[in-house]
């Protein structure tokens, strides 16, 4: 089972980026081994929000908790 307190985990390693660049990740809700977040921020509104959001943030979170199939967008 993957729980909110592992994935806040891995999200807090992601974040220390994120804010450098003025943005920030939400965890919104986990189904069916799915992570759901949102990018907030200057991230929220960047053109590359979709690469960061799987380069970065579902590579990160997929590496660290194998059991997440994928991180999508809520």
């Amino acid at each position: 089972m993957i729980t909110r307190e592992a994935v806040e985990v891995v999200l807090d390693k992601v974040r220390v980026g994120l804010k450098a660049e003025g943005g920030n990740v939400e965890l919104h809700d986990i189904r069916d081994d799915i992570v759901y977040v949102k990018l907030t921020g200057a991230c929220g509104t960047c053109p590359m929000s979709q690469l960061t959001l799987k380069n970065w943030v579902e590579a990160t979170v997929r590496k660290e908790i194998p059991q997440v199939k994928a991180v999508q967008s809520a």
